[in-house]
């Protein structure tokens, strides 16, 4: 390790450490390289915008952003709820059922957990509460089934791996979709459990003659999935192009069909907006420096000759890279994982001989996981944020959630057509 690297890492773990935001630790700790290094500084700008202008694929964050918080605010998730609570609310345990189901269905609009989490959250969590459910339960659940958001398409992280890994993203969303209905599956099944041992409520399913009328409702927000899929997958637009239909069907529908967003609304929608893409922006500026150095260093040669020289076989080093990708989600975000940790992987993956759409989907799919996983679970502090439940008894009731997201993430990566089967069916070669 050179001085100028190593000077990088310790004023990165120290700026962290006392709580600087990851983003400005990792510019700042940059600089400090290329300062020891003896360049250029003004070669930290430069990385940041030709990487965000040579890239067409990341417009697509915003444009999602953007959609997921129009449907929020437009009352689309409430509508999405009845048609679940008509769906699956008749089981035992059935707004537990229900608050998965939603999830799975806005996981095709949004892309997001954190919109996940804020749009449905807070209603869904109230229905529970009011129905017997104790808070902490209704938090948790709601809190895992918020992380199928970025697994079944469109997805983010998704975007941002596609980014450093030169990955199709159109791949991508198809092995999402199967791992996102896995994971619903987990999370239900062990609703169903818990349900059935604290004898939890079941729902008075509605009058069959409601049935068409709460269909008809919600079927407008449900055709947004099937848009974004035949846009992508039939050829009539990017990913990116498609992020604009999103936002653009999310405004008509909020706006003219249901008539539920005004002017003064959708102004808040776009700052939040606005917000929430230069967060992620900066995530991003800071990791386009680091993957700058990683070149510099030669790092991705030098992890791909170790493991040569171990003779390690692709399971076991996918494997022990989960390991470490959870243990590390304990302590950073999601998107700092993908951006600044994954790309030292990739290719040690791609000499290996790992697929990089089934690594792509489960690095995914942990990172997720990562988001309601103490100390730092994002989506845990947002419902608190948002609910007021302590947050201490949250985390009480998420560990078994937990344990099922890590059981279906196990068989993602021992059977890697639970994530490559969709792909394969639209013509995708497995290490191609």
């Amino acid at each position: 390790m050179s001085l100028a690297f190593a000077s990088c890492i310790v004023a990165l773990i120290l700026l962290a450490a006392i709580g600087a935001p990851i983003a400005l630790a990792m510019i700042a700790s940059a600089i400090v390289y290329l300062a020891v290094k003896g360049q250029d500084l003004g070669l930290a700008a430069e990385q940041i915008i030709q990487g965000l202008y040579d890239s067409f694929l990341l417009l697509a964050i915003p444009l999602f952003i953007v959609a997921a918080n129009i449907m929020n605010a437009g009352t689309i998730s409430d509508r999405l709820l009845n048609f679940c609570v008509a769906l699956v609310g008749r089981f035992r345990g059935g707004l537990g059922h229900v608050n998965v189901v939603a999830s799975m269905i806005f996981a095709g609009m949004s892309g997001s957990a954190v919109a996940d989490a804020v749009g449905l959250g807070k209603v869904v969590i109230r229905m529970m509460v009011q129905k017997g459910y104790t808070p902490a339960y209704a938090a948790a659940i709601t809190a895992a089934s918020a992380t199928i958001g970025p697994i079944i398409p469109p997805s983010i992280p998704m975007v941002l791996y596609a980014l450093v890994s030169d990955t199709s993203i159109g791949y991508l969303f198809l092995g999402g979709i199967f791992p996102g209905i896995l994971m619903g599956g987990a999370l239900m099944a062990l609703n169903w459990r818990i349900a059935k041992t604290r004898n939890f409520p079941i729902e008075t399913p509605p009058q069959f003659k409601e049935l068409p009328s709460l269909t008809l409702r919600a079927f407008p927000a449900l055709l947004m999935p099937i848009i974004l899929l035949y846009g992508i997958y039939g050829g009539a637009t990017t990913p990116t192009e498609a992020a604009a239909v999103a936002a653009a069907y999310a405004l008509v529908l909020a706006a003219l069909f249901y008539r539920a967003l005004t002017l003064k609304a959708l102004d808040g929608v776009l700052m939040e907006s606005s917000r929430a893409t230069a967060s992620v922006g900066l995530v991003i500026g800071g990791a386009l420096i680091f993957n700058y150095i990683v070149a510099s260093e030669n790092i991705p040669a030098a992890v791909s000759g170790a493991l040569q020289g171990l003779d390690v076989s692709p399971l076991a080093f996918l494997l022990a890279l989960n390991v470490l990708f959870l243990a590390l989600g304990c302590l950073l975000d999601a998107t700092t994982i993908i951006l600044v940790i994954v790309p030292l992987f990739v290719p040690a993956c791609q000499a290996l001989g790992i697929d990089m759409v089934h690594f792509g989907v489960v690095t995914v799919v942990n990172c997720m996981i990562g988001l309601i996983t103490p100390p730092y679970g994002v989506l845990l502090f947002v419902i608190n944020a948002t609910t007021g439940i302590p947050l201490r008894a949250i985390i009480g009731e998420i560990w078994l959630f937990v344990a099922a997201l890590v059981l279906a993430l196990l068989a993602m990566i021992l059977v890697p057509d639970t994530v490559l089967w969709i792909p394969k069916l639209f013509g995708y070669v497995p290490g191609s």
